[in-house]
């Protein structure tokens, strides 16, 4: 706590408050480009915003929904954050995050006859061990024959997509699924704390949460120091004696384990089950979350919540207000791309 109340009081404050103003500015630019787009399609730009908000912070059942949709952007934002700082361009994280998913059930499945007070602890860490091994395959090849990562991690992650689809529509189907491609269900004992009544919102949140704190400490650790030099230069940390293949693999490790722990929370917390469509999209969101936030811990908590605000409030738009799928996307597109180019559209701000 004595590490996160140094950060605080070095923080420049003046420049955190001309960066959420503009911020708060693009986001109102993305609204109104995206009002313009439902002009020209016909449709009431008011009646649609309305029913986004009412769709994300309506109800506490609504803003529960948010934070569910929320929890593994912000898990997976951190875990491609700490690659990113380091210099290493892990692109991996939905592919780590499957096989986090599918180490954390065989887990469940095969050691069902320990007490669940024992085993959802061994799942999240089959889960953590999952994603670490997804990931590792790119850290060494990195490492050890400056394989692209952007490559090997794109590649691993249709490896997963693919090894989930042959699960799901093989050896782990449900045999009273229906034919459906998916797992039986996991045990109901295993399924994680819900913080509110009637809601998906479980423990899963907190865990998001508290790998902000722990990521925070982790930057002013030693290791974390170490690993930011290697990701500013890798001749300057070669100079000072760093051992640069051992932090590739390191950071790799750290990555591809906390993504594996987003596979974790998205079985025991929402699916209860493997399906086939568990991460769809989810890495390259979490990327774009990631730099929304500036690869800060806190900004990524409030970009991560930014996106899961538009995603759960873009569904509800196109129920509620007969906004089409497309023109959604399109929305949310326009938005986020405006938050992203803030810096240049309000670059003089920063001085």
């Amino acid at each position: 706590m004595t590490a996160i109340a140094r950060s605080t009081k070095n923080i420049n404050w003046p420049g955190v408050g001309r960066s959420i103003l503009a911020a708060a500015l693009s986001i109102a630019l993305g609204l109104l480009i995206g009002a313009l787009f439902l002009l020209f399609s016909g449709q009431n730009p008011v009646a649609a915003y309305t029913s986004l908000l009412k769709g994300a912070f309506g109800t506490p059942a609504r803003l529960a929904e948010t934070f569910v949709k929320m929890t593994p952007f912000l898990i997976l934002a951190i875990s491609v954050s700490i690659s990113f700082k380091c210099g290493v361009w892990n692109i991996g994280a939905e592919g780590q995050l499957i096989v986090g998913a599918i180490t954390s059930f065989w887990a469940a499945m095969t050691f069902h006859f320990l007490p669940p007070v024992l085993l959802l602890p061994l799942t999240a860490v089959a889960g953590m061990v999952g994603g670490t091994l997804w990931s590792g395959i790119a850290g060494v090849l990195k490492a050890y024959f400056n394989a692209n990562e952007v490559i090997t991690t794109s590649m691993l992650n249709f490896i997963a997509v693919y090894l989930l689809a042959y699960m799901v529509n093989g050896p782990l189907k449900d045999p009273e699924g229906f034919n459906f491609p998916q797992s039986r269900l996991i045990p109901e004992s295993l399924e994680l704390p819900r913080l509110l009544a009637g809601s998906r919102l479980n423990i899963a949140f907190l865990v998001a949460l508290g790998l902000v704190i722990v990521t925070l400490l982790f930057w002013r650790s030693t290791v974390g120091f170490r690993m930011e030099i290697v990701g500013a230069s890798r001749r300057v940390a070669t100079h000072v004696g760093l051992n640069v293949k051992r932090t590739i693999i390191l950071v790799s490790i750290i990555s591809g384990a906390i993504a594996g722990l987003a596979g974790w929370g998205e079985i025991f917390g929402v699916h209860f089950r493997l399906i086939e469509a568990i991460a769809v999209g989810m890495g390259s969101l979490a990327v774009v979350v990631a730099l929304i936030g500036e690869l800060h811990p806190l900004g990524m908590v409030v970009s991560a919540f930014l996106f899961a605000s538009l995603v759960v409030g873009g569904n509800a738009m196109e129920r509620s207000a007969g906004v089409p799928f497309a023109l959604v996307d399109v929305i949310n597109g326009s938005i986020i791309l405006i938050v992203l180019a803030r810096s240049y559209l309000f670059r003089g701000w920063r001085s």
